[in-house]
């Protein structure tokens, strides 16, 4: 079995990314942990790829995919393959190859990226998700190694090149279409507050019941991860309230698959018991029974637009952070029902 960084790390007892900065001889780390660092790799028989740094000016027309650290559950999602479509498409317009790396944790793909970038594998990185307080945005921004991101980053916003949608404004719409059709008591379905992109739509959502002098309700607030076995606990307990919802919003349509499913056998009809509305527009989105009304987000954009900026940043060190709104459509199906 090769030695790892994490090796290294351990023998040497610092963390992972101290031995990244080590091998790339970051000025910020002392002498006497770069001593020790080098000495416990001499010890393993560590050998870093040098390579690239030796081939400063030269390109390896490649680019980095960083996926959510659940990578067992990404490409059951079909955002994820959607997305890399576009990312995809623009790279081979420009003749550069896509590298792709995935961990079961954050600190595995953490140290995933130190092993692409120190390795000098890739010329820069898209970051296919956006979270709260994310290491690996933090070490490529200490790095200045060119990189974008789908989605808006929690901090530093203006800083970092990224693509998204206007989520505050989606959270907004798809409640305003709801209170237009008459619906007062509506529940959401919000995904992980941990995502910037759940934080957002959610703000929409308070922000268009607000606007209709509609009060806020916490009961009316679904996490997603309580929604085992299609959510029946948490799905009966909503429809059990004193004043149950007449119409739910869903973080996206794979959830929704499963969600109106869960009605379906508890006896319930869409829409005529529950209006749904959901985001991304899966291609199955038409075909469900009924009909899903869903937000386009264009994800095949979303992600053209991200290799693109990551393209123009490789090719022009120095320029300054861009931000890329790709707009959004609400396509009106079949399960959302006047009351």
């Amino acid at each position: 079995m090769s030695v790892t960084i994490k090796d290294v790390a351990k023998l040497a007892k610092v963390a992972p990314s101290t031995v990244s900065r080590v091998i790339a001889n970051n000025p910020r780390i002392s002498e006497k942990t770069k001593n020790r660092v080098r000495e416990a790799m001499e010890s393993l028989g560590y050998h870093p790829n040098y390579n690239a740094r030796s081939l400063a000016n030269r390109s390896t027309q490649s680019i980095g995919l960083v996926m959510p650290s659940s990578v067992d559950k990404v490409f059951q999602n079909p955002f994820f393959p959607e997305v890399i479509r576009g990312i995809s498409t623009k790279a081979h317009e420009e003749d550069f190859a896509i590298y792709m790396s995935t961990g079961q944790s954050e600190q595995e793909s953490l140290e995933g990226v130190e092993r692409m970038l120190h390795g000098g594998r890739v010329d820069g990185v898209i970051i296919l998700y956006s979270s709260i307080d994310d290491k690996i945005m933090s070490f490529l921004q200490e790095e200045k190694f060119p990189f974008s991101v789908i989605g808006k980053p929690y901090n530093n916003v203006n800083q970092i090149t990224h693509v998204d949608n206007d989520n505050v404004q989606a959270g907004k719409d798809v409640t305003d279409y709801l209170i237009q059709l008459g619906h007062k008591r509506i529940a959401y379905v919000c995904g992980s507050l941990d995502s910037v992109v759940s934080m957002d739509r959610k703000l929409g959502y308070k922000k268009a019941l607000q606007d209709a002098n509609i009060s806020y309700q916490e009961e009316y607030i679904l996490k997603e991860e309580l929604l085992n076995d299609g959510g029946i606990k948490e799905i009966s307990r909503l429809m059990s309230l004193q004043s149950p919802p007449t119409a739910l919003i869903v973080k996206d349509d794979l959830l929704s698959f499963s969600i109106m499913g869960t009605i379906d056998k508890m006896g319930y009809s869409i829409p005529k018991d529950l209006s749904l509305v959901s985001f991304n527009n899966l291609m199955l989105s038409e075909f469900t029974r009924p009909p899903l009304t869903t937000v386009d987000i264009d994800i095949f954009n979303l992600g053209y637009h991200a290799a693109d900026c990551l393209l123009n940043l490789i090719k022009n060190p120095g320029q300054e952070a861009k931000q890329v709104i790709v707009p959004h459509r609400l396509v009106e199906r079949q399960t959302g029902q006047r009351i």
